[in-house]
């Protein structure tokens, strides 16, 4: 079924109850925009739970979710996400973005929308060839690329601060500009995102992440002193210099860098993540040496730990930490293996330290050249190459991602007579390095001769 019959049955639906029905928001905006979205949103000017029986016995609905409090019902129908609303006014408390709702006409909730650009409505009534009635001249901004409140901006962000994070995430996405007045509102209101959870405030974050060039975004949240607010330790790599063959920014700079080679190569949110936390360890760890200037040793581990506590407070998911913690101290691991010799064993205890996150590494590392030298990046760049190659080559024949060791602690238990205790995982990681070291391949036959042939060294007290 297309839309435009979707669109007839609704119209009929809400005729019967003596309603009127428009499409609102993004779905609108999109079209104008030549782009396609399954998610669409409806204003009814009346009873959205009444309005809800109706549709649900015209479309034979199954699965319809309504939300009363709110005035809000939502469904599914074919490949569409249908959200009905009622047409509602909003008034706000200074310590709460939970408002207090009414029902009113289709001016009054297109006034309380967000974005001019998110206040457009189209009717949907047959042969009204889709009208868009546009109070706010969203229709204008959209032309012109603008992003602006379509009522006072102080008090629009004073009454929902979240919209200061979704102004920014919409001029990221579209590529477009933060009014003037409404730019200045967002950094005069920053300290109002506190009173936001920090679930939503994530969210928002996360899809400025996954825009086409998510520096953007990092760059306006960072001039408009958003990014203090939720996270200021990455504000603390501004001004952090690097003198160093792959970078010639500042750690902040060299990291949005980062963060835009990485989003060519992948939509994964995780490894966007590790692009913008891999040197968030390097402002702790600055060291001036005279011989090697700027040094940051151990930021990769210092990094690792500074992760854990930011992604939790920022409540992102155990795997998603995990994830993103290994990324960061790993990363350097490659970029030895580029300056020497590569040698199996190294490549061995690459593949085994990196598992299955092996090749979103190499992914980053090559995503951390950020050199302007083009002979150094093509020269590195080959490298990498090179290192992928012995990866695969390696892989191959060793099949040490996520290995375990072919002889496990039962039957050395058995072999020995031993009781469980630190004796077994000594022996167990006695066959791993011997593994990893290239001394005897990964088969349990030859593991077996290997412990058997040590014997005495290995149950030495």
């Amino acid at each position: 079924m297309n839309i435009q019959e979707i669109f007839e049955k609704i119209y009929h639906a809400a005729e019967k109850c003596g309603y009127e029905i428009y499409v609102v928001g993004g779905y609108v905006r999109d079209q104008l925009l030549d782009k396609t979205g399954k998610d669409i949103d409806f204003v009814v000017v009346g009873d959205a739970m009444k309005f809800a029986d109706q549709l649900k016995k015209d479309l034979h609905l199954r699965n319809l979710v309504r939300y009363p409090r709110f005035g809000t019902f939502m469904t599914k129908y074919y490949d569409y996400e249908l959200e009905f609303v009622n047409a509602r006014s909003e008034s706000y408390s200074k310590n709460s973005r939970k408002p207090v709702t009414k029902q009113a006409d289709l001016h009054s909730d297109l006034s309380r929308r967000d974005f001019t650009i998110n206040t457009l409505a189209m009717e949907i009534k047959p042969g009204s060839k889709e009208t868009i009635i546009d109070i706010f001249n969203g229709q204008q901004d959209l032309k012109k690329g603008i992003i602006r409140t379509p009522l006072d901006p102080e008090q629009t962000f004073m009454d929902d601060p979240l919209r200061m994070m979704r102004a920014i995430r919409f001029a990221t996405r579209f590529n477009f500009t933060i009014e003037d007045h409404t730019y200045q509102a967002i950094s005069k209101n920053k300290d109002r995102l506190n009173v936001v959870s920090q679930e939503r405030i994530t969210d928002e974050f996360n899809k400025i992440m996954l825009a086409k060039r998510p520096s953007v975004g990092l760059e306006l949240l960072d001039e408009t002193g958003l990014l203090e607010i939720f996270l200021p330790e990455f504000v603390e790599t501004k001004g952090v210099e690097q003198k160093e063959k792959y970078h010639h920014k500042d750690v902040f700079n060299h990291t949005l860098e980062v963060l835009d080679n990485i989003a060519k190569k992948s939509d994964s949110i995780n490894l966007r993540l590790a692009a913008l936390f891999h040197d968030i360890g390097k402002p702790k760890t600055k060291r001036f040496d005279e011989k090697n200037g700027w040094t940051f040793y151990g930021h990769e581990i210092v990094g690792k730990r500074m992760i854990g506590k930011i992604m939790k407070r920022m409540r992102y998911s155990a795997d998603s930490i995990g994830y993103v913690q290994k990324l960061t101290a790993l990363h350097l691991r490659p970029m030895a293996l580029v300056d020497s010799e590569v040698t199996d064993s190294a490549v061995r205890r690459l593949i085994f330290l990196a598992g299955n996150e092996i090749d979103d590494l190499m992914t980053l590392c090559r995503a951390d050249i950020t050199s302007k030298n083009p002979k150094r990046v093509k020269k590195y760049k080959n490298n990498y190459d090179h290192v992928l190659q012995k990866i695969e080559e390696v892989e191959e024949r060793d099949r040490i991602r996520n290995f375990q060791p072919p002889v496990d602690g039962l039957e050395i238990m058995k072999l020995f007579n031993l009781e469980p205790g630190p004796k077994v995982g000594q022996i167990k990681k006695f066959v791993e390095e011997a593994i990893l070291n290239g001394d005897v391949p990964n088969e349990h036959e030859a593991c077996l001769e290997l412990i058997k042939k040590n014997r005495t060294i290995l149950l030495k007290p």
